[in-house]
């Protein structure tokens, strides 16, 4: 034997493979398939195994993960005047329901008419409000808000809060003219109302300097002298027309 026996035997001749050298045709369970690594046939002469080749692939630049999106064209989608707003930015990071709780506590309004209340204000146009905008870019703007809303919708939304104030407006000023209240409460009724409208305005990002509010609360109170005189003046005449 000359040491090149297995090279003159036929195949039929040659001895059986053991498990340590079975080749890829072999159950993908052995030692080779489970260290990832496949081990090429006797006798071929390229030194590159197919982890080399894959690693090679994957070093090369050029072609290495077709059909992964570009992340870029995502944030071009966004309107600019959206990306840009930043009424709500103070209430990052707030839940929903917890806004909802407060407002549920202190107001009439839900914390979605609370929002599209605002995004309506700010984003009316000459020719009416931008209902598609404010619905499909809604999570975007408004950091509680976590869902598209169509344009009927953020209308709904917005109808809703207009009648919630009328409705407000009318029972506060009921209480304030038909004498349930005297002078002092109706003074404190207005003071918590201010409080919590200010605060509303601060979250939205609405920079209110001492000036303002002190403005704004003398404008309230001069209002509602006006409307406490008129009170006495109407309930002064239907006792004169009574006793007629």
């Amino acid at each position: 034997m000359d040491g090149n026996e297995t090279v003159d035997r036929s195949d039929s001749d040659r001895p059986e493979r053991s498990d340590e050298s079975a080749g890829p045709d072999e159950d993908s369970s052995g030692a080779d398939a489970a260290t990832g690594t496949d081990e090429p046939p006797a006798g071929d002469e390229s030194p590159a195994t197919g982890s080399d080749e894959r690693a090679a692939s994957e070093g090369d630049g050029e072609g290495s993960m077709p059909g992964v999106p570009d992340p870029e064209p995502e944030a071009s989608d966004v309107p600019e005047d959206i990306q840009k707003y930043a009424r709500f930015t103070k209430m990052d990071g707030a839940q929903y329901d917890r806004v909802n709780e407060f407002l549920r506590d202190r107001t009439y309004i839900t914390a979605r008419e609370w929002a599209i209340a605002r995004l309506c204000s700010d984003f009316r146009t000459e020719t009416g409000v931008e209902m598609t905008k404010i619905g499909e870019n809604l999570p975007d703007l408004v950091p509680f808000m976590t869902d598209t809303y169509t344009p009927q919708a953020v209308n709904q939304a917005r109808s809703s809060f207009e009648d919630k104030v009328r409705t407000a407006g009318a029972t506060f000023l009921y209480g304030a003219m038909c004498d349930f209240f005297t002078a002092e409460e109706l003074d404190d009724v207005m003071y918590e109302a201010t409080e919590v409208a200010k605060f509303l305005l601060e979250v939205e990002g609405v920079d209110l300097s001492v000036e303002d509010e002190l403005e704004a609360e003398e404008r309230i109170s001069s209002v509602m002298r006006e409307v406490r005189e008129a009170s006495e003046e109407l309930r002064a005449e239907d006792v004169v027309d009574g006793e007629e």
